[in-house]
């Protein structure tokens, strides 16, 4: 509402009296802190040498010293809904944020649509007189809203920051990133041969958005949000780095698990007596109609290895070590400015892992990690022969397993299931070397991510408000710990926590915790209700050995209650475990529409993916053009890239299509002879008739004008083309190249586009002729 003009107007503006109250902007109290949150990727418990690990991590020890660690922060067991805490202070369920964006779904805790009812951190700072950044990883948004046509309102601007930098979905290649700017797309700065990484581009854009800050309003506070993509998959690193850390792990992660408890012991992070779990707890567990645990979650045991998979998988693990000590060398930069520009001392810093390691490696790990996306195998010798390359621009990587049990040493259990420590139990740092006097202190009191916010208001004097850009605002449900960072032996205020992520579930109350044994999505196991429950007491079994279920049946029976009681407080229900095929199914609003077509003219955007998916159906790919020269080079349009992908093409004039198959296999079909001059009209079409595994196949046709002039038998991905965000183009390939028949982005030259038409039809046919006999009459 625009406020009522105090002042006087008159005829003549020298008789007049301005009213300058609604220009002047929000002001911070003198000396109120900035705040920076520095949130890590898929980093274990026991992954950071600050908490017993073997992967150096000089600039957390260096928070660390300045602050305090915490032994017992927890975390949701997924990104997203982690990060959505992270921002709100409420649970990920009353957030909509049960799921991460590619699976936002139509109920209240899976739309993917935080309500502005419960308000970031970032819109209350900017009413209070901060300038807000969000750099790095968004992932808060449903898939089919990342796209140039769809709303931005759950976009980083739209929530309250004032400039965004980053990727907007889960993960990104890390040599060539699917950049935002704010509200539009970017391509990077520099190729990986000129020495880019996406680690370190983010702590460039972060340290020009401070500059920009402190040069044009000088003493002015700032939060800002910075999301690294580090250690998400792919695990990508300059070579160097990866070598530092050669002989390492050449032990194996059993080794590395004993190496590590050790070490945490001597930390004073765990208790002398903790022992811990059998490397596969869990294998031997059925549901309720016999379905197996998922093979994908059972470690292979080191000394049953072969040497050329111990070869491989320490190499995953040094790749995966260099990729976090040279990210934290970037953060490092960061702290360096902050320290030089004299801004570190009074800066809160909250440094953590959005959730544990991962497992969706499997148990070889992977040179693609888009074979596990599209659930089709690993092939081991296929693997080792890019040994050498692991982490490079050729490979897009995710270690085995057993290396993520290790690095979530001592717990069980991984990311995503939120029943068990290693899913939910995370480092986290906070420094504020002004306003805390702890210096490299732990802390074992138990705290959730939803209770970060309501820290940060408490620390920084703030109440929280009751309305946010004039809408009213839901109480915030995590609790504040600023009493424990002042005082170590200060009472815990908070008493219980709610899980619920993927069909997993758990409940915490005052050191006991009682779960499920249930894997998460894509399991389907379902049968919810015969699933078996477990009751621990973490105070003493910080890592869930004791199942004291048949010995404390009514305290059982008492957090079971306390469950369900939370799940209508916190919308814990539909249970969701669906099967991947499930998930790839749902039906899911789009602005593209569901008419089975898209045209993209010169100058668009790139489309992503999910705005217009062409999985498991025929399809077509037409293109009108004008030849203005004998040799045309270049694309026409591509879609995904280096890792699965398609692309129609044109070198020295003559007609390509490749369909590159998961980075494992290139499709090609090409012209006899090159195009003609003048207008033309070309294309590729696909009719699905079969399947091979995972995989329908089917007969690809490329088109000049009317005339077929080459088919191949081909076979498609069942799945999507990648996560990374790598869409469909025209005139260029933006990211990876599909083809290793030129380099990326390949900008047409020689020829003009006048448009470009992907179709996607049933599994009979496609009116290929309608659709080119519309573009000669257009034409």
């Amino acid at each position: 509402m625009t406020a009522e003009f105090a002042g006087e107007i008159a005829h003549d503006v020298r008789d007049s009296v301005p009213d300058w109250a609604p220009y002047v902007e929000p002001a911070a109290p003198d000396g109120a802190p900035n705040v920076l949150y520095i949130v890590w990727d898929d980093m274990g418990y026991g992954a950071w040498d600050v908490f017993g690990g073997l992967i150096e991590m000089p600039n957390m020890r260096r928070l660390a010293d300045s602050g305090v660690k915490f032994s017992q922060f927890h975390t949701t067991a997924l990104c997203s809904p982690t990060r959505s805490c992270l921002l709100t202070g409420r649970s990920a369920g009353t957030n909509g944020m049960t799921v991460v964006g590619e699976f936002a779904d139509g109920f209240p805790n899976s739309s993917c649509l935080i309500p502005p009812e419960n308000g970031f951190i970032s819109e209350v700072l900017r009413e209070r007189g901060y300038n807000t950044m969000a750099i790095g990883k968004w992932h808060l948004s449903p898939a089919t809203e990342m796209s140039m046509g769809a709303s931005k309102r759950t976009w980083p601007l739209a929530r309250g920051f004032d400039r965004f930098y980053g990727f907007l979905g889960g993960l990104t290649d890390q040599w060539y990133p699917d950049l935002w700017y704010d509200n539009h797309q970017v391509d990077a700065t520099a190729t990986p041969a000129e020495g880019y990484h996406l680690s370190k581009d983010l702590a460039d854009k972060a340290i020009e958005f401070l500059a920009d800050s402190s040069a044009t309003a000088p003493g002015k506070p700032w939060m800002m949000y910075f999301c690294p993509g580090a250690c998400h998959a792919p695990h990508h690193v300059f070579r160097e780095w990866a070598d530092k850390y050669r002989g390492r792990f050449d032990q194996g992660y059993e080794h590395y698990r004993q190496t590590v408890l050790a070490r945490q012991k001597e930390l004073g992070l765990v208790p002398d007596s903790l022992e811990l779990p059998v490397i596969n707890p869990l294998a031997d567990e059925t549901g309720a109609d016999g379905t197996p645990w998922p093979i994908s979650d059972i470690v292979k045991p080191w000394d049953e290895l072969t040497d050329d998979e111990r070869a491989l998988f320490i190499r995953q693990a040094e790749v995966y070590a260099g990729f976090a000590s040279y990210t934290d060398a970037q953060v490092g930069r960061l702290l360096d400015y902050l320290e030089h520009t004299g801004q570190l001392d009074n800066t809160l810093i909250v440094a953590i892992s959005d959730n544990g390691c991962s497992a969706e490696g499997g148990q070889e790990g992977s040179v693609n990690e888009n074979r596990w996306y599209n659930g089709v195998s690993e092939n081991i010798q296929e693997n080792l022969k890019v040994l050498d390359e692991l982490g490079t621009e050729t490979t897009h990587p995710h270690f085995s397993n057993g290396w993520a049990m290790a690095f979530n040493t001592p717990f069980k259990m991984y990311k995503i299931n939120a029943a068990w420590e290693g899913g939910t139990a995370d480092p986290m740092i906070m420094s504020w070397p002004r306003g805390l006097r702890a210096r490299g202190e732990v802390r074992h009191q138990y705290l959730h991510a939803m209770d970060v916010v309501p820290t940060i208001y408490d620390l920084l004097g703030i109440t929280p408000p009751d309305t946010v850009r004039s809408v009213r605002q839901t109480p915030l449900e995590g609790v504040s710990m600023a009493g424990i960072l002042h005082d170590p032996q200060a009472s815990s205020p908070k008493h219980s926590q709610f899980y619920s992520i993927f069909g997993t579930r758990a409940i915490w109350r005052d050191g006991w915790h009682a779960n499920v044994i249930h894997p998460p999505a894509p399991s389907g196991w379902s049968h919810f209700d015969q699933d078996k429950w477990c009751l621990y007491h973490l105070e003493q079994d910080r890592n869930q050995l004791r199942d004291l279920a048949q010995d404390e049946p009514g305290l059982l029976a008492e957090l079971r209650q306390l469950w369900e009681s939370e799940a209508e407080k916190y919308h814990g229900y539909p249970l969701d475990d669906r099967t991947a095929a499930d998930l790839a199914q749902l039906d899911q609003p789009s602005v593209a529409g569901k008419a089975g077509r898209m045209e993209l003219f010169p100058g668009a955007s790139e489309v992503p993916e999910r705005s217009f998916p062409i999985v498991g159906r025929s399809f077509s790919v037409t293109a009108s053009l004008t030849i203005t020269d004998p040799r045309p080079n270049g694309v026409i349009f591509a879609g995904g890239g280096r890792f699965g992908g398609h692309s129609l093409y044109l070198i020295d004039g003559v007609l390509h299509y490749v369909y590159n198959w998961l980075g494992a296999m290139e499709q090609k079909l090409t012209a006899p002879t090159p195009l003609p001059s003048g207008a033309v009209i070309v294309g590729m079409e696909f009719h699905k008739e079969g399947i091979d595994g995972p995989s329908p196949t089917g007969t690809a046709s490329l088109h000049i004008d009317r005339d077929i002039v080459a088919t191949a038998k081909i076979k498609v991905q069942p799945g999507y083309f990648s996560l990374t965000g790598e869409g469909s183009n025209i005139g260029r390939d933006r990211g990876q190249a599909v083809s290793a028949d030129y380099s990326t982005q390949f900008p047409l030259t020689g020829a003009t586009i006048g448009s470009v038409v992907v179709t996607a039809g049933d599994d009979v046919s496609l009116d290929y002729e309608r659709e080119l006999a519309a573009m000669y009459q257009r034409d």
